[in-house]
């Protein structure tokens, strides 16, 4: 017999008791897979899906909400007074204004105008292209968090927990959906670079983690300089049966440690082998944009020619998309305007207006737009009140999760919908608040999931995106 390798010395109770689980799981999977009728995902849905992908837009360091969506004409009489004590009510602050003296009010300088039939009030000054898809839109004006800092917002908001180490939105979303093209990831993830780059926060693969799922269901991040994948293409000299050859012999020597020792990541790695592979063939094509017509880029911009760019990004968001990627995030950075205000809000709007509208505007041409949720929006909001000094030509806002503005369209919400309103200050809500966990809860009902049921058993728990406190699906949003 040979002797015992020495990995076994680790084996304990806790991971003898989850390889059984694993076999279980995997019996049950069956089940459920054989009940999905051939659906090409990993869970069946609980019910139908009004979305079968997202595009999932995120404004790094949290826009300014007053400044864009949550007009406040009523602040124009309060510049340069200090916000009343009976608004702030003591709510906490970060340490960047904790220690001011004052805290003036410095209303938004920029026109507002109501769009569409809905009568959206908007900045129509840095968002003229948006504004025009306003009915097809769902605002959403009263989302609040309980984290006040970048690191556990953006976690937050993309977890669902501060704390790091929990899958994201989109890991949960390629676990549950699976795949429909065995070339290409279910979960992508593109950074975008802003045309100014005066603050930027960093940006981390934490944030499209899987978690305690497999790690087959974390997102691929693709660059936008060079191979949109490191070590995508063979080495020099290295052909392609090589590799081919490799690949397989490597699967046959893990496949053989799975049998024998049963963990998951294994199976993982095996998977990732054989998909990282195929890629080399399907992501050249993916990532040429030499074959889209010249009126494409007419509707999003010239920009969208610049690899790297929002625009460019956003494009290939659809590409993906249309090629069965089920989960697609972009990242878009430089949105934490502690300062200049009024210098940088031009260039980040410039860069996001008319890629956002001409996503929608592409989607529904394709007949994509129904089943495709495209969500926008940051981490936290901004202050009315300026940090540090104060002047008409530069002022800044700190950090304000008490309230927020995202928005949603296509798949499945109710386009039109301005759901939530805040006080005069855009500082507390006073209609319909929106905790970020209902956000989620929602984005799971619209793929075909109660988010209750929708789980993962790790240590001993039925995990879910949303939570142990009770979340709702925010019915008022869903067309």
């Amino acid at each position: 017999m040979n002797p015992l390798p020495d990995w076994t010395n680790f084996e304990n109770r806790r991971r003898f008791l989850g390889r059984g689980r694993d076999v279980i799981g995997f019996a049950a999977l069956q089940a459920l897979l054989s009940q999905a009728q051939a659906r090409p995902g990993a869970v069946a849905t609980h019910f139908p899906a009004k979305a079968k992908r997202v595009i999932y837009l995120h404004m790094v360091g949290g826009p300014s909400q007053m400044d864009l969506f949550d007009y406040k004409p009523k602040m124009a009489e309060y510049y340069d007074k200090d916000l009343p004590d009976s608004i702030r009510q003591g709510q906490r602050l970060t340490t960047m204004t904790s220690g001011q003296a004052r805290f003036p009010i410095a209303p938004s300088k920029y026109r507002f105008a109501q769009k569409g039939e809905c009568g959206m009030w908007m900045n129509d000054e840095l968002l003229p292209y948006l504004g025009q898809a306003a009915d097809n839109i769902c605002w959403m004006r009263s989302l609040h968090t309980e984290a006040i800092n970048h690191e556990p917002a953006i976690c937050a908001m993309q977890t669902g927990n501060q704390i790091t180490g929990r899958p994201c939105l989109g890991s949960w979303a390629s676990y549950g959906l699976g795949s429909v093209n065995d070339n290409l990831p279910s979960f992508v993830v593109l950074i975008a670079t802003p045309t100014n780059r005066e603050q930027e926060q960093a940006i981390s693969p934490r944030l499209w983690s899987s978690g305690y799922l497999p790690s087959e269901y974390a997102g691929v991040s693709f660059r936008s300089k060079g191979d949109p994948i490191l070590f995508i293409n063979n080495p020099p000299g290295v052909p392609s049966q090589v590799r081919k050859h490799t690949i397989q012999t490597l699967n046959q020597l893990n496949e053989l440690t799975y049998r024998e020792v049963g963990d998951p990541e294994t199976n993982a790695r095996i998977q990732q082998y054989e998909m990282a592979f195929r890629m080399q063939a399907s992501v050249p094509e993916l990532t040429d944009l030499s074959q889209e017509p010249d009126h494409v880029f007419t509707l999003y911009g010239d920009e969208a020619r610049k690899p790297g760019s929002f625009a460019n990004s956003v494009l290939m968001a659809r590409r993906l998309a249309e090629r069965g990627v089920r989960f697609v995030q972009i990242y878009h950075n430089n949105w934490d305007h502690h300062s200049n205000v009024n210098g940088r809000m031009p260039s980040q709007c410039k860069d996001v207006d008319q890629p956002c509208h001409a996503l929608i505007r592409d989607l529904q041409e394709r007949g994509m737009f129904d089943d495709t949720l495209v969500i926008w929006g940051g981490e936290f909001g901004r202050t009315i009140y300026s940090q540090g000094g104060l002047s008409k030509e530069n002022y800044g806002r700190d950090h304000h999760p008490r309230c927020f503005t995202m928005w949603m369209a296509g798949g499945g919400v109710k386009g039109g919908t301005i759901y939530g309103e805040t006080d005069d200050f855009s500082y507390n809500i006073v209609k319909d608040p929106l905790h970020i966990s209902d956000f989620h809860a929602t984005v799971l009902h619209l793929l075909g999931y109660n988010h209750e049921r929708f789980t993962y058993k790790f240590q001993g728990l039925d995990q879910r995106l949303t939570g142990v406190e009770p979340r709702r699906v925010v019915k008022e949003l869903l067309a």
